[in-house]
Formats: C-alpha cells, structure tokens, sequence
C-alpha cells in the first residue's frame, strides 16, 4: 500500500483509472471547421496522381499513402492503401479540436497517425470524455474539459490524457474504481450515480504535486452544492438540450455585420463589444473574452483557427471563400458559455473542508488500489471491424 496520510486527496488517475492519449492527426488538413472544406480536400488528393498525391497527403513516419491500416471501429472508411484510392469522403464527424472548438473530421484511419481505436470503440451518444489540461501558471481556467466529442490533440494547448466516463457503450461499466460510488452512497447517505461522480470531479478538481487531485466529502450538504455546480458545468460544456441563455435577458447580438474575410479580433471591454474586422458583437461580457484554457484565450484561438493564412498549394489552404453564417452562429452561443462558466468559477477551495473522504479512507475500504484492469480498455466485441485491405480485423 502507498504511502498516504489522511488528509490526502485521492488522485483523478485513480478515481477515473483508464485513459487513452487525445487523438493526434499527424497533418492539419484531415480536420476543418466546415464539411464542405473537407470534402473538397478529400477530392483534391484524389485527383492528383504520383509524386503530386503525396505530396498534398503531407507524409510521416507514422502514415504515408501505402499504410495498410484497420478500420476506424463505427466508420465506413476505406482500408485500401490511399496510393490507389477512389471514391467519395468518408462523411466527417464532429470532434473536439481545441477547448470548447467543435471541428469536423474525416473518420479515416490512414488520414491519422494515432486514431485511437479505443476511444471510436465507446464514443456514442451516452459518452462524456474528460480531457485533462495543462495547469499554466496564474491561469484561471478549467483543469478538465468534458465533452461528447472525441478530443484531438490541439496545437494550441498542450493537454493530458483522455478519460471516458464509461468503458463500454450504452453507459455500461462506468470508468470509476470497482466500489468508489458504492462507498460515497454509503458515506453520504443517498445514491451516486456515474454522472454526480463526474459532476463532483469536475467542480472539485484540483492542482497537486502527484497530478490532478480530487478532494472528496462525506457532507452531504456539501456534495449537493458540488454536484449542482459540476451538472451545470457539465450541461455547459456539453452543449446538450435547450441551449444556454444569459440571466436577465442578455444575449449577444452581431450589431455590426461581419466582413467576408475578418483579419482581426479584438475587445473593448468599456463597450463589452467584440470587433471582428469592421463587426461588432455585444454584449460580451468580461467573463467570457477572459477565459482560459491552459494560458490560451479561447476565443482568440476559434478565431485563429478558421482565419490563419494556410501555406498555399497545401489542403490546409481549401477553405471557404467567405466568413459562413454558420461560424457566426457558433461563435454567438460560445460567447454565452464561455461567459456562463466564468460565472461558476471553480469550487476545489471549499471542497477540500468539511467530512473529507481521503485516500487513506478508500485504501482503507478497499477501493484503491484499483485493479490493473480497470486502467486497460474493456474488450468490446459488439461489431465487426474491417482490417487492412479489406480484412475482418480480430480485436
């Protein structure tokens, strides 16, 4: 048994044991903020030949146009080597590219140099990943994201690993220590299902010298005000069900149209107003122009992700001619989620008081250490999956 003192926190590592690394594509061009993008790169590959195909598809050791690879579990990608690819584009689903950005992706596995198959094999409408983010000093902001998406690996924050709440689809076999629920329900008087641990997590989270920490409570009074703070963060985060509002009738509103090509993002905090080239949106309130994700503003980085200049000639550079109405829309509701979660703050500092259960308190009970199982993948056998050219992959 580690040693531990009892005013120990258990460690998030242990409280949600498996954890699979964030997608990492390897090449920009496989992910874009709009489906038509993707479509056209993807016919812009095939349509060159040879040394020109390659080329454009951006090689690495990890993937080159003859990788023979399996199917991605859930997708209807080709496994044929992409040499002599033919065909429309796999239709692209919604990933999380960067913190509270959702993108799209062409589910191919001979697009990404680590996929992830795992992560594919429980990603349904019932999962929430929690992506784990670099804590960056004097940085506010989240230490954990959640999300329905699969997490890609930014290349503007630097992020942990990835933790599904479940191991198997369908909301089976929650993705906490054997006994860890059980044992809070006992302590706390009432039920805890998967999804109030989550909530408690996320509202608990903290920094500490081993890795991300978890204060625990036996308060029941406590738990009530943590979970009710982390179900909204979740529901926040998610972008689930009826669409957030800002209390007292606020709502941002574009007052000024956005250019077709914007080349500049800025705030002026006097007027709560956003000015994107010659638009404006307000209001936007402090709350959200100040958020933060590991050192990195969120809404300069969705902005700059659909307006740097890409290196012309390259797939990256397929991208709409004009600003579309859709992005305008999304930016519109991340103002108000950003704006809201600043709002909730975290509350770590006051979950570390009152009733804690430590880690010397589960190890006592027999919840940790956890089992090495429960930090490998479940086996999920519930549909076939094509392995390389065209051959059932064994899994």
């Amino acid at each position: 048994m580690p040693s531990v003192t009892h005013d120990d926190a258990p460690l998030l590592a242990d409280l949600m044991p498996w954890s699979v690394a964030p997608l990492r594509l390897g090449r920009g061009w496989p992910m874009a903020p709009d489906v038509a993008s993707l479509k056209a790169r993807w016919d812009a590959l095939l349509k060159a030949e040879g040394p020109d195909r390659e080329a454009l598809f951006e090689p690495t050791r990890a993937r080159t146009l003859h990788s023979a690879v399996a199917q991605l579990p859930g997708q209807s990608s080709g496994t044929g080597r992409l040499a002599r690819a033919t065909g429309p584009c796999p239709e692209p689903v919604r990933v999380l590219g960067d913190p509270f950005d959702e993108q799209w992706l062409i589910p191919d596995h001979r697009l990404l140099d680590a996929a992830r198959p795992e992560l594919w094999r429980v990603a349904d409408e019932g999962q929430v990943f929690v992506a784990e983010q670099t804590v960056a000093p004097g940085s506010t902001g989240p230490l954990l994201l959640a999300s329905p998406l699969l997490p890609v690996k930014s290349p503007a924050v630097r992020s942990g690993p990835v933790r599904p709440l479940y191991r198997r689809p369908g909301r089976l076999e929650p993705n906490l220590a054997p006994g860890l629920v059980e044992h809070l329900a006992g302590r706390l008087g009432r039920p805890v299902s998967p999804v109030d641990a989550l909530a408690w997590i996320l509202a608990a989270a903290r920094p500490g010298p081993e890795g991300i920490e978890v204060p625990l409570t036996a308060d029941p009074g406590l738990w009530s005000r943590g979970t009710e703070s982390g179900h909204r963060t979740l529901w926040l985060m998610c972008r689930t069900g009826e669409r957030p509002k800002l209390p007292g009738g606020r709502r941002p509103y574009v007052r000024a149209p956005l250019p077709a090509r914007p080349l500049e993002l800025l705030y002026d905090r006097a007027e709560e107003a956003l000015h994107i080239g010659e638009g404006r949106i307000s209001p936007v309130p402090g709350g959200a122009w100040d958020f933060h994700v590991g050192g990195v503003r969120v809404l300069e980085a969705w902005f700059a992700r659909r307006t740097e200049p890409a290196e012309p000639g390259t797939l990256e550079a397929v991208r709409p001619a004009a600003w579309p109405q859709a992005w305008t829309s999304e930016l519109l509701e991340l103002i108000t989620v950003l704006a809201l979660l600043g709002e909730i703050g975290p509350r770590h500092g006051e979950s570390a008081a009152g009733a804690p259960v430590t880690a010397a308190e589960l190890y006592r009970a027999g919840v940790l250490p956890v089992p090495d199982a429960a930090r490998r993948p479940a086996s999920v056998l519930d549909h076939h999956e094509e392995g390389p050219e065209g051959q059932f992959a064994l899994i």
